[in-house]
């Protein structure tokens, strides 16, 4: 099956390879649209495609998979122990670190390419591009990123697999990346590379929904587009959750 699909692939691509130098992409994900509902434990995501070499050509092809969640702002607090009780010592803020990072690959990133390819297209944890803020010593920065990396590492919302990509005849090509419980909703793109001879070829990207449904998905549509009354009606159940209780416990 996967010899036929290879063929069909290359029989309908030919038109588009004529006077194509370099490489098509073609990727797909096996959910667009992920819900988030009550008792969500996390989702599979399958990724697959092909990449389609222009005729004459014999390069054998590397494949990265990068999947971004949305962007967020982040402070890290390092804790220190002074005087015997542990404080929040030093910190670093990061204006726009994505909420989720994971990567899988053909072959480990360092065999693939070279430092300067991986820190451009963001090919590893190492190199996730983290817009930091504010003024700070740059051997102080860099180990509030790392640590920033290693916590959500911890998380599972940072991954990397250097053997999670599979290809099949040198032309399709499947990954799998998990996205745990705790996921941030929102939009997240997955750019799938194609790489050789340590040089990136193409890329193309597809993109990913992470939404909330049910009863948490209306609380938060109505969070976003009634805000004030929102957040009056939030102070308003609060006040009266309060004297409710402060009864209950003075009768008792």
């Amino acid at each position: 099956m996967r010899r036929i699909a290879a063929a069909l692939l290359l029989l309908l691509a030919a038109p588009l390879l004529s006077g194509q130098r370099e490489p098509i992409l073609v990727p797909e994900v096996s959910q667009s649209r992920i819900e988030v509902r009550q008792g969500f434990t996390g989702a599979n995501l399958l990724l697959y495609g092909a990449v389609i070499a222009p005729p004459g050509t014999s390069d054998d092809y590397d494949i990265v998979v990068v999947v971004k969640g949305p962007t967020e702002p982040v402070r890290i607090r390092e804790k220190d122990r002074i005087a015997g009780i542990w404080m929040n010592a030093g910190g670093s803020d990061f204006r726009s670190a994505p909420s989720f990072f994971a990567v899988a690959s053909s072959r480990p990133i360092e065999e693939i390419v070279d430092e300067r390819t991986a820190a451009i297209f963001e090919l590893g944890t190492d190199f996730i591009q983290l817009s930091p803020s504010g003024q700070i010593d740059p051997e102080e920065q860099a180990r509030f990123a790392r640590g920033l990396v290693v916590l959500r590492e911890k998380q599972g919302l940072y991954q990397e697999n250097p053997e999670g990509v599979r290809i099949s005849e040198g032309v399709l090509y499947q990954a799998r990346i998990v996205l745990p419980s705790n996921v941030t909703t929102g939009n997240y793109t997955a750019e799938t590379f194609a790489i050789a001879r340590g040089r990136v070829l193409t890329s193309a990207t597809a993109r990913i929904a992470v939404e909330k449904v049910g009863l948490e998905g209306q609380v938060v549509i109505a969070a976003q587009r009634w805000s004030f009354i929102y957040g009056l009606g939030a102070i308003v159940l609060s006040l009266a959750m309060g004297w409710i209780a402060g009864r209950l416990f003075a009768r008792g």
